[in-house]
This record gives structure tokens, sequence and C-alpha cells, in this order.
């Protein structure tokens, strides 16, 4: 008589367990995806401290959005090569807006104080929807090409 007791009550055991494993599944947020302090970029405009090589890569160290996060559009302050410079953010992995293009690489391009860029070419294609964003003239006029 316990031996039927107990296997009733070791079914039950492993089927709870079983239902606990199923359970526990590990998804990477997307504000992990995203671009944020620590993050490393792609410099992908021709200017002397993107084009050439160095040992580190360049890292985001403060983002200038209120939450902290970056997306496509938005002003970051890299660490390059002992250096302090803005960016701005032209292309990144999370996939972002509906329709807009994902990227192999958090792309990000040169920028001064005033806003201008710093390189005369960016290397790679940039998205369209930065055309009705805001006032990114500039950089889109040194483009190559358009996603």
């Amino acid at each position: 008589m316990a031996l039927p007791l107990l296997s009733r009550s070791l079914t039950g055991l492993l089927a709870e367990s079983s239902s606990i494993l199923q359970q526990r599944t590990f998804s990477v947020s997307a504000v992990a995806a995203a671009i944020q302090k620590m993050s490393r970029v792609r410099v992908v405009d021709n200017s002397s401290l993107g084009v050439t090589p160095y040992h580190r890569p360049p890292r985001v160290i403060h983002v200038y959005t209120s939450n902290g996060v970056g997306k496509v559009g938005d002003k970051v302050l890299l660490a390059i090569k002992g250096q302090k410079k803005k960016a701005l953010i032209v292309g990144q992995k999370m996939p972002g807006e509906r329709m807009s293009p994902r990227f192999d690489s958090n792309n990000v391009v040169l920028i001064e104080e005033n806003g201008n860029p710093t390189g005369t070419r960016i290397r790679v294609p940039i998205p369209t929807h930065l055309r009705k964003e805001g006032d990114f003239s500039k950089i889109l006029a040194i483009a190559t090409a358009f996603v």
C-alpha cells in the first residue's frame, strides 16, 4: 500500500519540478541591449580619432537623455584614445522604432561642441528617419548612403 502512495507523490513532485524548470527563462531586457554607459561603439566617420586603430574600443561615458539610455539621434560622451569627445548615435544593434533599421554594431559620428561633425565623410548608411527628427543637416550632408 505504501508503494503506490510513494510513486504517486514522486510523479507529482517530478511534474511540479518540470513546470518550475519550464517557467525559468532568461531574457535580456531592452535597456540592457540599448546604448548606455560603458557600451562599446564604433566610430563610422573619417575623423582622425575614428580612423587610426587603438588597442581599446571607444566607450560611452555619458548619455545625454533623462533615462540614461541612448537611441538613434541621441548625443553621447565618448572616451576615445584618452580623450573625451561628444558623438551622435547613427545606428544601434537593438531594434528601435517600427520600420527602423537594425545594424550589426553601435555606430556613432564624432561631433564638436557646436554640433558640427568632426569628419568629412560617413562610411556607413544612415537611417532616413534622422531627416525628420532634428537638426542633423550637416551630418546628413556628409553621409554617403541612407537606409
